[in-house]
């Protein structure tokens, strides 16, 4: 794992003058897009702010590999880090290694986030963690290739294939030899999960386990959607989009490759950076829905912060995780770099708005999008979901039919939930 250090605190004890002996937490940071980045900017106002330093670590990217490591840290009672990121699906798995952060936040500061986001966080009663930004599925499209050739938003799955194929070709016959109709996260991890389920949603098909715990994955609903997914491939989709992860997808767009993504909101701040080429071009829309009678539905993301209960100074860390996850600098990172803010006020601020103008169209993205069945799988949800991903990638790689796949995936996940009781 890779260390920076925070170093502002011997800087800050001076100006602030004699005070108790500086401590140094460690908090794991992410690598995604500007994450890393906007992690460190609001450690080092904390670490300025109260004298003490802030040590950032990273792990690896993609989010399972991620679980296993932090798995692996907690079982071992290790107190290398005071503070980690979760992912919105992990209180449940993590839940027994983080203290209870109730004592340490007042009810009217909980009540400013989303309550589905903290009724997620809570586990038996325990708050594990504070909400730091929300996430949800968003579809970007190229707004000037579109209107050049005569195309209008998508409002279906089958809508988008057939204006991604147009406007490709077009651009194709043209020269541009690079460009694809659409890219995802095609790879075989945690966001192709996020994509499938979108899709099945989307259709109609459920949520792969319903909230009773019964498996309901194997449906021809969840069938018609994974066969749609299936058919973009090598029409729109590149191949190569079978091992895409978020960057992958976004590095395709933002080079304007690409006339849709699928993307998370942090993309948007990327995709009109100063030295982005499709700068002033992008629109970014719900996700389309499922055909007629189908639901545009985006899959629940967002990251969180828990101390650990292994942590040497349980009740600073409560104070930085309650620093980072505060209205004035979930505002900042919003400014900077498209977070999206769990804290339902920022939804109205002007300048939020101004910066990340689909805010207010898409709050509804944002606030019922669809949930990984974590919850109620439990300790098991990451077993549940490498299983449904690679049943999906198998067949978007076209080495299995959707009604075969999903037929044997329900199997093994009856198996797995002995009937319903996770």
């Amino acid at each position: 794992m890779r260390d920076i250090w925070v170093g502002l605190a011997i800087a800050a004890t001076l100006l602030a003058g004699p005070q108790a002996e500086a401590e140094t937490l460690s908090i794991s940071c992410g690598t995604v897009g500007q994450d890393f980045e906007q992690c460190r900017v609001g450690a080092e106002a904390w670490a300025k702010k109260t004298g003490h330093e802030v040590k950032l670590v990273t792990g690896p990217k993609d989010a399972g590999e991620q679980l296993t490591v932090f798995q692996q840290q907690l079982a071992a009672g290790a107190s290398d880090i005071d503070i980690y990121r979760i992912d919105v699906v992990w209180p449940g798995i993590l839940a027994s290694h983080f203290i209870d952060l109730k004592p340490y936040v007042k009810a009217e500061e909980l009540s400013r986030h989303f309550p589905s986001i903290i009724q997620n966080n809570t586990i038996n009663g325990k708050l594990v963690a504070l909400p730091w930004f929300t996430d949800a599925g968003l579809l970007y499209y190229r707004k000037d290739l579109l209107e050049k050739h005569g195309q209008k938003p998508p409002t279906t799955w089958q809508e988008l294939a057939k204006v991604a194929k147009v406007v490709q070709d077009a651009e194709r016959k043209a020269g541009h030899d690079k460009m694809v109709g659409f890219v995802f996260q095609g790879k075989a991890a945690e966001a192709l999960t996020c994509n499938a389920l979108e899709w099945i949603d989307s259709f109609g098909g459920g949520s792969i386990v319903a909230e009773d715990g019964k498996v309901t994955v194997d449906n021809p609903k969840a069938v018609e959607a994974v066969r749609t997914a299936a058919s973009w491939i090598d029409t729109i989709a590149p191949k190569g989009v079978l091992n895409y992860d978020e960057e992958a997808a976004r590095g395709v767009f933002q080079s304007g490759n690409a006339v849709f993504m699928r993307n998370w909101p942090y993309a948007w701040a990327l995709a009109n950076a100063e030295d982005s080429p499709v700068k002033g071009k992008v629109a970014v829309m719900a996700l389309p829905r499922g055909g007629e009678g189908g639901k545009s539905t985006g899959t629940l993301g967002g990251w969180q912060l828990a101390v650990s209960k292994y942590s040497k100074h349980p009740e600073l860390a409560a104070d930085l995780a309650k620093y980072l996850t505060s209205p004035e600098e979930q505002k900042r990172r919003a400014l900077a770099a498209s977070f999206n803010p769990t804290i339902r006020s920022l939804y109205e601020d002007p300048e939020v708005l101004k910066a990340n103008p689909f805010y207010a169209s898409l709050l509804d993205s944002f606030t019922h999008a669809v949930a990984r069945p974590a919850k109620v799988t439990g300790l098991k949800y990451s077993r549940v979901s490498s299983e449904f991903r690679n049943a999906v990638h198998s067949t978007l790689s076209g080495s299995g039919q959707p009604e075969a796949k999903l037929k044997q995936l329900g199997k093994k996940l009856e198996r797995m939930s002995r009937r319903g009781k996770w």
